[in-house]
Order: structure tokens, then sequence, then C-alpha cells
């Protein structure tokens, strides 16, 4: 038997070098990339079979070998860099999810509860069936589908609750005012998680997107670059518009990056013409996205807010506008993710390799990515045109501020004395270019007059 195994994965590694080393005609091979000689790579991946099989025949316990090629796979990502990973097959449906938006659910936020040990309902989510139901913000779910929470992991929790669309789950909760517990039922439906929110909910559980009435001053925070990112950006745009919007705050703070092709969709929203970001790899051509005039906001006065966790997608967002001097940015450095990286199957699609494939630029052709020697003083990030720091506490504040007013309840988020600066001199931009006659800000007119100044040096 063990013979039989050994024999089995050998000739399966002999069919994957095969593979591998086997150009599939003259001209993918003229193609390809300069390879290392076909004798190294049955070299190494001897030493791997034969270390995978000494550690299966040999190792004191039993072990399971998927385990052992997985943590033989996550150990070869691992030396590549941060950005780049192996998704297991039980990992894939959450991060499919986070990428598509959506997923089959009832529609709630929840965590942990401390004092009940059982899991509390942070905020329904509107129009979904959880919040039809009467599931509120502070709820304590005692039971999912017949089983007690009680030191129930979050995780298996959500799992109960997640499911087919058009399927009925039951859940238990017990509601803050209550003495006894409620069952409601409800059939789960497709949950699409929102990527663009406002300040603070309005009527009918709809985001308020406007935060100065008196000088129509809009305000979009963009949380992730999903699949329906541009699209649902445009969408809140368009509602602003009707409501008479003359300014616009969008912010990016927080905001860990996604899909490039939504960065890129999303700045061309905002500029008609030149280039957006330029993407490079080893194995890939350069190359370069570029604005179009079709489909151009109109030029209303704008401030992105970014801090030290906007990364990748949203540094391309924020760098493409401020190099165009379309809007001024404020806030902090941003982190410094100038990669690009590609979803590649694995196992006919039962897993997946996050690879990093490419580096891409800001159209200045600046640098964005921070590597792991890069100093201070080097060029990587986004700065921002008005530089403001939060301290440790005022991140704190921050999150607690933001968790109490993105909470979906019948009465109006409470009070609080927290100060965000960097939202307050966003604003304060803003409402300075729209006292300017022209509406334009000094970078604004900076960037027309040098259009001039090349204009008549042309002529």
């Amino acid at each position: 038997m063990a013979f039989d195994m050994r024999w089995k994965v050998r000739t399966l590694w002999a069919l994957v070098l095969v593979l591998m080393v086997s150009p599939v005609n003259a001209q993918e091979k003229a193609k390809a990339a300069p390879k290392p000689k076909q004798d190294e790579y049955f070299e190494l991946m001897q030493t791997f079979v034969d270390t995978f099989e000494q550690v299966d025949r040999n190792y004191v316990k039993d072990v399971d070998r998927r385990k052992l090629l997985e943590a033989a796979l996550r150990g070869m990502i691992k030396e590549l860099d941060p950005y780049s990973s192996y998704i297991p097959p039980e990992e894939l449906a959450r991060f499919n999810q986070q990428v598509e938006q959506q997923f089959g659910g009832i529609g709630i936020q929840v965590q942990p509860d401390p004092r009940t040990r059982r899991i509390l309902v942070i905020s329904p989510l509107p129009e979904t069936p959880a919040y039809n139901a009467g599931v509120r913000a502070g709820d304590i779910v005692t039971e999912v589908e017949g089983y007690d929470t009680e030191n129930m992991p979050l995780s298996r929790a959500v799992e109960l609750m997640k499911g087919p669309p058009g399927e009925t789950v039951s859940i238990k909760v017990r509601h803050l005012s209550a003495t006894e517990d409620e069952v409601i039922s409800m059939e789960r439906a497709i949950i699409s998680v929102k990527s663009v929110l406002g300040d603070k909910y309005g009527e009918k559980g709809k985001w308020d997107f406007v935060v100065d009435q008196e000088q129509k001053i809009g305000y979009i925070r963009l949380t992730q670059f999903g699949r329906k990112s541009a699209d649902e950006l445009a969408a809140a745009i368009d509602t602003l518009q009707k409501q008479g919007m003359k300014g616009l705050v969008l912010d990016l703070r927080f905001n860990p990056g996604g899909l490039l092709s939504q960065a890129v969709k999303i700045s061309d929203l905002f500029i008609d013409s030149g280039t957006i970001v330029s993407t490079e790899g080893k194995n890939t051509a350069k190359r370069t996205f570029s604005a179009t005039k079709a489909g151009t906001l109109p030029d209303f006065p704008m401030a992105v807010l970014i801090n030290r966790f906007s990364a990748s997608a949203s540094e391309i967002l924020s760098a493409c506008l401020q190099d165009h001097k379309r809007a001024v940015v404020i806030g902090e450095r941003s982190w410094g993710k100038g990669s690009v990286q590609n979803v590649i199957e694995l196992e006919s699609g039962a897993s997946a390799l996050k690879l990093t494939t490419a580096g891409y630029l800001r159209p200045s052709g600046k640098n964005i990515h921070r590597f792991p020697d890069s100093k201070v003083t080097d060029e990587w990030g986004v700065h921002p045109d008005d530089e403001i720091k939060f301290t440790r506490k005022e991140l704190e504040d921050y999150d607690e501020y933001r968790r109490a007013r993105d909470v979906l309840t019948e009465t109006a988020p409470p009070e609080s004395s927290f100060t965000d600066r960097q939202f307050e001199k966003a604003l304060e931009r803003v409402r300075a270019m729209l006292s300017e006659p022209d509406g334009k800000n000094e970078a604004d007119k900076d960037g027309e007059k040098e259009k001039d100044e090349k204009a008549k040096a042309a002529a």
C-alpha cells in the first residue's frame, strides 16, 4: 500500500512537471519569459515530493495530507509578499462574498455579547428579512435554528443564519425592553452589502448623503471597491444632484481597496481625459487606463478624505483626483500598496490563489508602493494636500462615534462630543471653493494656468 501511494505521488508530480516545462506550441514558447532549466524543476519538485512522502510515512503521528499540502502552499506564498495568499475551499465563499457584495442570509450585523455569552445584534440592514421581521439593534439572539447560542462561536451562528435564498430560518431573540424571548421566522434573501454609505440613516432606512443643507454639500463614504461600487456611487451622486448638490466630500478613510476595475470606473466619473493609472508586471505588458469624456460628472468642488489605512484602489482613486487637480486630499498619508493581485482558480474553482502579478503608478508616474525597506522620506503612498493626523485616542473615539451613527434604529443617532477634525477640514475646503467666484480652489487655478501656458507655448 505504501509503495502504491508513493508511485501514484511520483507519477502525478511527473505529469505536473511535463505540463510545466512543455510549451504548447512554438509561438507561446517564444512569447514566454525565460524559465529555469528543466533539470532544476525536476530537482526542486523531487525534493518537495520526497519531503512530503517522508512526513506522511514516518512522522510520529498520522497527519492529514490535505493540511500538509495547504501548509506547504501557504509557506511558499508567504515568501512572496504580504498581499499574495492561498485561499482554501472553506474560505473561498467568504472571499467571493466580499468581492461580489452579496450572499444569502437574513441581513443583520452581529457580534459576541460578553455579558450574556450569546450573540448581540449590532444593526439590521435596511430592507432585509430581519429588519422587516422586527429584529432591531441591541437584540440578543438566544437561539438559531433551535441551537442555543450560549458560548456558540460567532462563525457558527453566522453559518446557521446564512444559506440559500427562499429557505426559512428561525431565530429566537430577546428585545431590549422585553422579559421573554420572541421566535421570529423569515425567508432568507439575497443580501447586498453596500459599499457606499452616508453620514447617518435618514427616512425609511435610507442613507442621508447631505451634510450641509444650506450650502448643499454632500458626503459619501466608500468602504471598499466591490463589484457594484461604481454603480452605487453613481446612484448616490445622482440622488445628491437631484437635491441640488453643489459640492462633495468623498471619504476613503479605512478603505482597504478592492477591484482595480472599479477604481478605474469611479475615477472616470470625475475626470474626462488623461491617465487614471498604469500597470506593469513581469509577464504582462504595460497597460494604461485612460479617462473618457462620456459620463463625466460636472466639475463641482470636491475634497477626498484618506488616512493611514486607505490602501490600494483607494490610493488609485485619490492619487488620480489629486494629480488631475480635480479634488483636494485631506487627512493622513495613505498606506502605500501599489501592487495588483489576480485571483487564479485552483482545483477547478474549489480553491484559489491571490497572486501579485503587477504594480501600478499614479498618473504623474510616481510610485505608490511602500516596499519593506522604504523610508518615511521615500516616495510612496498618497500625501494629503492638508495633513491632519489623528492620535490613537482620536482613532478610538472616531470608531465609537462611527459605530453609533451606523446603527439603524427608530430614533436619531445619539449626540457625541467627538470632533472629526479631518472631516471638518474637508468641509471647510469645499465651502471655501464654493465661496470663490468660479467655484474653484487654488489647485484648480494652478492647473488651468499651467494648461494655458502650455497652449501659448505650443502656439
